[in-house]
């Protein structure tokens, strides 16, 4: 076995070393007390093995250390609870009291100048619910109201939106106003409500901030808005024909009759998903899929310890920290090409952006690099923890990495803003992009990926030489006592 994990041990805690070569030491004292018995019947001088009640005042020594060990688990275990679990809870806990840095533009084409009434009163509406006006306090986006000028066309605005500059964008269409006035005077009944006004968002995004903030609480403003102006509308419309002349008032009547959604609903708009969450399945591999890769470099770190621990004795340190590195490096290839394929039979849009062949295998890649530079920094620490305590740093591992990867950054208090340099944010962020086509951020996805497993390349190398010198001359001092002996 190991001698790194035997003698860091009772660095990470102090007692445990002491009570294992206790335990081995009464063991062997059981087992020399048997050949006693058998060689000149008398009784063994401590605990015999299988001949005890746990309760026996025979095992009470070994009885104390074993509370003692499932004791300090459950002290350990309770802190990195409170530590961690608290952690991930805050990071959804107060997500609907940062709405308002969700950022989005209003664009009035309404007129040549905007002047359009549409125009006027969807801009004045959303400059008010910027405000706050109307609504619970922070239940409301921030808007920015931005010239035509700087959008010219809806394509631009939706080519905003895709890119992340902006949440979502509503864009009161040219002419609304006037388009809507001759439709209602000429009787037009191709005429669509639909086409005043276009609402734009990205679900691929984030589709907890487009189901739950984005989408709703944008649509509300819309309905309420629209609703009131097309009310205000027909009051006033009808209101001028009961001054017309009876000529003129049946004239009007009969245009109405002909486009009847002139009256019905004279304004309304049309919302248009720019990057649909297509698949159900896409949450495995952008969430849950990403604790599993965690937890399959997991398995490997274990037993690459243990397989290890049979040859390192041997090996010169240069061997050594190269097999420590390389080994895991290549088994993920497989690990993380078997995870890629298990997502093949469930559809997972890998066409989005690239071809299938290509969105699937740039996919294996980030795969990859998640795995590897996770993977490693299981593999680094293992070393300074050993494989007692390891499964703390696991937990820490994967509940700051999953607390910035469910519900956007920005959502969440600046404190997990550190999510922006986390592997799993990175590689759901890259995912997100192959599989919805969502902003290419793709270099700096992998650079962050790289990032990890450049410093986990560093350190398992730096923490080996570390426990090797101590075990050297752990071993030098022990070859130095036989000496003296003789």
């Amino acid at each position: 076995m190991d001698s790194n994990r035997t003698s860091i041990g009772g660095t990470a805690m102090g007692g445990h070393s002491a009570e294992d070569v206790y335990i081995k030491n009464e063991q062997t004292r059981g087992e020399l007390g048997h050949r006693m018995a058998e060689d000149e019947a008398q009784a063994p001088t401590g605990p015999r093995k299988f001949q005890h009640a746990f309760w026996d005042a025979e095992v009470a020594h070994l009885r104390k250390i074993y509370f003692k060990i499932l004791g300090m688990t459950v002290v350990l275990v309770v802190v990195a609870m409170w530590l961690f679990f608290s952690m991930y809870w805050g990071s959804l806990g107060e997500t609907a009291e940062h709405v308002p840095n969700l950022k989005g533009y209003v664009i009035n084409r309404d007129g040549s100048n905007g002047e359009g009434l549409l125009g006027q009163a969807i801009v004045a509406a959303f400059e008010a619910n910027s405000r706050g006006e109307g609504v619970a306090e922070k239940q409301h986006l921030t808007w920015t109201v931005v010239d035509s000028s700087y959008l010219p066309s809806n394509e631009a605005v939706a080519h905003a939106v895709v890119e992340e500059e902006v949440w979502a964008a509503v864009v009161v269409n040219s002419d609304a106003t006037a388009l809507f006035t001759s439709a209602r005077s000429s009787g037009n009944l191709s005429y669509d409500p639909r086409t005043a006004a276009t609402f734009y968002y990205n679900q691929g995004r984030n589709e907890i901030a487009a189901n739950s903030f984005i989408v709703p609480y944008t649509t509300a403003l819309l309905q309420s808005t629209l609703s009131a102006f097309n009310a205000k509308t027909n009051a006033q419309y009808f209101g001028s024909l009961a001054n017309d002349a009876d000529e003129a008032r049946q004239q009007a009547l009969v245009a109405v009759a002909q486009a009847p959604q002139t009256v019905s609903q004279p304004f309304s708009y049309q919302a248009v998903n720019l990057r649909p969450y297509t698949k159900t399945a896409s949450q495995a591999v952008l969430l849950v899929g990403q604790i599993y890769i965690i937890i399959l470099s997991f398995i490997i770190t274990m037993t690459h310890d243990f397989a290890r621990g049979i040859i390192s004795p041997f090996l010169r340190f240069t061997s050594y920290a190269r097999m420590r590195v390389f080994v895991p490096l290549v088994i993920y290839i497989p690990l993380s090409f078997s995870y890629a394929m298990v997502n093949l039979p469930f559809k997972i849009t890998f066409d989005a952006k690239y071809t299938y062949a290509g969105g699937f295998f740039l996919f294996w890649v980030f795969v990859y690099l998640g795995m590897a530079g996770m993977g490693l920094a299981t593999e680094a620490l293992i070393t300074l923890l050993t494989p007692r305590f390891i499964a703390y740093f696991l937990i820490a591992l994967i509940i700051t990495n999953v607390s910035v990867a469910s519900v956007p950054i920005v959502l969440q208090p600046s404190f997990y803003r550190y999510g922006y340099g986390f592997p799993v944010f990175n590689l759901a962020e890259a995912v997100r992009t192959i599989i919805f086509n969502t902003k290419n951020r793709l270099g700096l996805n992998a650079g962050v990926l790289l990032a990890w497993l450049a410093l986990s390349m560093i350190t398992v190398p730096l923490f080996t030489w570390l426990m090797r010198r101590k075990d050297e001359q752990a071993e030098n001092q022990k070859n130095l006592e036989k000496k003296v002996v003789v």
